[in-house]
């Protein structure tokens, strides 16, 4: 697809380059092989060098631009998004605006600018200096790292990496869109510094930050841009603390400043990308700017109604192929909503992606053992590039042109909907036959008195999460008996042994609360997708999850259920290995679908029950075994919570009642704990609270415990357990700053209900960082029961 469609050239600034009739937003940047976690981590360890590391990254940088050119977008018109990042696009926009935290500030040079090794520092803490927060980006399960501004950060032009890659697209032939995340939602998505006054908002700098921008802008246009793409999803959101009003002043001051004020030829044309959800009222204000571009998600979002102003003079580019799942798309009826978009009158429309897709792995031709059956319906990044490509032609040229494409796809639809297994009979009836009892225990302080009595636990009990370090040996057996060079009681033979190693270690160091460390365990939600009806896993779907961290999120596809226990006779193991309580450890149903590609066929709710019928009959099976506490896990509860408020009671209705249908038929002595992490979860505080599980462990250690607060004016009256240890960090926290911690956490949580644990799992740290860690958090834990006496 080379020659663009004929649109609008004219904007209030004067001539612009034609938008390109097909795009996507972004593209996977991690490789196909995920090359450049290798790289990053082999960097980390001091294997290769910062040149050797930023070689790597050009080799994939090219790679992509030579892929989507292959695939059908155009090289000379901007098609091709600049979307590669060797960590995190916020922190990439945080160091482009030179947004380091004062306690960084060592690590940059004279012009503000951080090197490598220094951008790597700020993400991942070293020494006393904790990293950036971590949380979750708005509806998917990818996590950016949070910049802290104050009213002093000075903001400056102090990185030019996105003016240097876009030359080195342009060198080999390309020309690129670059993309940076739009000043709005870089400000929205800040926090406060620590040393900025009570009720700062850093979306006050707004005008401090927007001259950055604009020479941010000035530079590309310099250098060749024709196009940049601004990100602003923020506005997509009312779940934020800054009223509405005050982001649409924001919007409207920060596009008349770099789209009227700032004019062709001295800045690129802008195309603002609003992905994941519905403008709403931000669709007027934003058609009102003088931008040249809107991108629209048509997926999670819906197209105007009517005629919008300003509009006349853009190129609207229509979302409707999903960056954010991975199913084939209904060719005709996208075709549909993109023609229908054309009587809005806008400038001219043109197909895209409703997200990035960077939330999708990259190619099915990649994936030899699905089943073909299932694997027609499906469509990663790849194949979502010749959708785009095919429905711009259908645009174009016309349907005729895409005939054969359009009855493909219908087919594909077709097959998916009728195929053995998508809907099963005895598991509909499962559902269908639920009553509210089914959804509740009995009185909390019940339960908690028989706990107390069962497990004689001490004052501010220890544990751990549940996973203890993959080493290199379980990885190694692992890939051994996949690939059949080690047997399936050989293999079980080694888990063991680990496992027993893991118990030892913990009796060791003295916590008090067992986890038998997940070395069976190849992912939280992919084991348990391997053992359950109705899911597929892959082998190369690889997605970023944060930083280096990538996942294999499984494909549910059908109805689910349990054909066997899963976990049982590796639990009742392990705790045959020790007289102290061992958890059963499990992953919840919302956890079990947001890490996963789910099904889009029926509602989100019916599904959440299936696999909480699985799970409920996976603790019975433990708690028949002996097991006195099990833990379900739901990290990415606040995952899912619509972007939208009016959505989101209906979303907590049905997530809570999963898991509760899971936990609610266990004995009043045995313990639920559940687990959450790295999301904002003061605003469902009131779901944790309904979630029903006699413990909850949260992340807190990056926040310095500021969910407390919550909690305490909540009246939450349960068993808590605030991180005390940052495990997505390399650092070794040492006594005394766990002990701080936890002494800031019994100012807020009366100690008979607080627990001692790390933030997550262990499973991505290493022994010479884990062992230490815990033995501070143990001793940490013993110098503060003996403060309470």
């Amino acid at each position: 697809m080379t020659t663009p469609h004929e649109r609008s050239s004219i904007s209030p600034q004067g001539t612009f380059p034609a938008f390109p009739a097909g795009t996507v937003l972004g593209y996977p940047r991690i490789g196909p092989r995920r090359e450049l976690k290798k790289a990053v981590e082999s960097f980390w360890a001091g294997r290769i060098d910062a040149t050797e590391l930023e070689a790597t990254a050009a080799t994939l940088r090219k790679n992509t631009r030579d892929r989507l050119v292959s695939l059908g977008l155009s090289a000379t018109d901007a098609a091709i998004p600049g979307t590669f990042s060797f960590y995190d696009q916020v922190l990439d926009a945080a160091a482009t605006v030179g947004a380091v935290p004062t306690r960084f500030a060592g690590l940059t040079d004279a012009n503000g600018t951080l090197d490598l090794a220094g951008y790597f520092t700020v993400a991942r803490g070293a020494g006393e200096d904790a990293p950036l927060e971590m949380t979750k980006w708005f509806d998917t399960n990818y996590h950016y790292l949070v910049p802290e501004i104050g009213p002093d950060t000075e903001f400056r032009f102090a990185s030019d990496r996105i003016v240097r890659e876009f030359a080195e697209g342009l060198a080999d032939g390309v020309t690129t869109r670059p993309v940076l995340v739009g000043p709005v939602t870089f400000l929205l998505l800040s926090k406060a510094a620590d040393d900025a006054p009570a009720g700062f908002q850093p979306l006050s700098r707004l005008a401090d930050l927007l001259p950055v921008y604009a020479q941010v802008l000035t530079a590309l246009a310099a250098a060749g841009a024709t196009w940049v793409q601004l990100d602003e999803p923020a506005l997509v959101t009312d779940n934020i603390d800054v009223p509405l009003a005050d982001v649409l002043t924001a919007v409207t001051a920060a596009y008349r400043a770099l789209a009227t004020d700032l004019t062709r030829p001295t800045r690129p044309a802008i195309l603002l990308g609003a992905p994941f959800g519905d403008l709403q009222e931000a669709l007027v204000v934003v058609a009102a700017t003088d931008v040249e571009a809107l991108a629209i998600d048509l997926v999670k979002g819906s197209a105007p109604t009517g005629p919008v102003a300003g509009l006349e003079t853009k190129t609207l580019v229509a979302g409707v192929v999903d960056g954010h799942n991975i199913w084939r798309a209904d060719l005709s009826a996208k075709l549909e909503i993109v023609e229908r978009l054309q009587v809005l009158g806008a400038g001219a429309v043109t197909v895209g992606t409703s997200t990035s897709l960077q939330h999708v792995p990259h190619t099915t031709a990649d994936e030899p053992d699905l089943d073909d059956t299932l694997k027609s319906w499906l469509a990663f990044a790849d194949e979502k590039v010749t959708e785009v490509v095919t429905l711009a032609q259908g645009l174009t040229e016309g349907r005729e042109a895409i005939d054969a494409q359009l009855v493909a796809a219908s087919a594909a639809v077709a097959s998916r909907a009728t195929a053995a297994g998508v809907v099963a009979a005895d598991v509909r009836e499962r559902t269908a036959a639920l009553a509210d009892g089914d959804f509740h225990r009995g009185p909390a302080a019940e339960r908690r008195a028989a706990q107390a009595e069962r497990l004689n636990l001490p004052l501010l009990p220890t544990t751990t999460i549940g996973s203890f370090p993959q080493t290199l040996e379980i990885r190694k057996a692992r890939a051994a008996h996949a690939k059949g060079e080690l047997s399936l009681e050989a293999y079980e033979d080694e888990m063991r042994a680990e496992i027993k190693r893991v118990v030892d270690l913990q009796e060791e160091i003295g916590i008090d609360v067992l986890v038998h460390g997940e070395a069976e365990r190849n992912d939280m939600v992919q084991y348990f997708a391997e053992l359950l009806d109705g899911f597929a896993v892959t082998q190369n779907g690889w997605v970023q999850s944060y930083g280096s961290r990538c996942t294999r999120p499984s494909i549910l596809w059908g109805d689910v259920s349990r054909p066997a226990p899963m976990t049982v006779r590796w639990t009742e193991y392990t705790q045959s290995l020790s007289t102290k309580p061992v958890k059963g450890m499990l992953t919840g149903p919302v956890t079990i679908m947001a890490w996963s590609f789910v099904r889009d066929d029926i509602a989100l709710g019916e599904t959440a029950n299936q696999i909480g019928l699985a799970l409920r009959d996976e603790i019975g099976d433990l708690e028949s075994a002996g097991i006195a506490i099990i833990q379900v896990d739901e990290p990415a509860l606040r995952e899912l919570l619509p972007l939208r408020k009016a959505d989101q009671a209906a979303y907590l209705d049905w997530s809570v009642s999963s898991f509760t249908l899971s936990t609610a038929g266990v004995r009043p002595d045995t313990q639920i704990h559940t687990h959450l992490c790295y999301s904002e979860f003061g605003e469902v505080i009131g779901a944790i609270d309904a979630l029903d599980a006699d413990v909850t462990s949260i992340e807190a250690a990056r926040s310095r415990m500021e969910i407390l607060p919550d909690l305490n004016a909540s009246g939450f009256s349960r068993g808590v357990g605030p991180g005390v240890y940052d495990i997505h960090s390399p650092r070794v926290p040492s006594q005394d700053e766990v002990t701080e911690l936890l002494e800031l956490a019994v100012k807020s949580v009366d100690p008979a209900l607080l627990w001692v644990n790390p933030d997550c799992g262990l499973k991505t740290r290493g022994y010479a960082e884990t062992t230490p860690s815990l033995k501070h958090l143990v001793e940490a834990a013993r110098a503060v029961r003996a403060q309470l006496g």
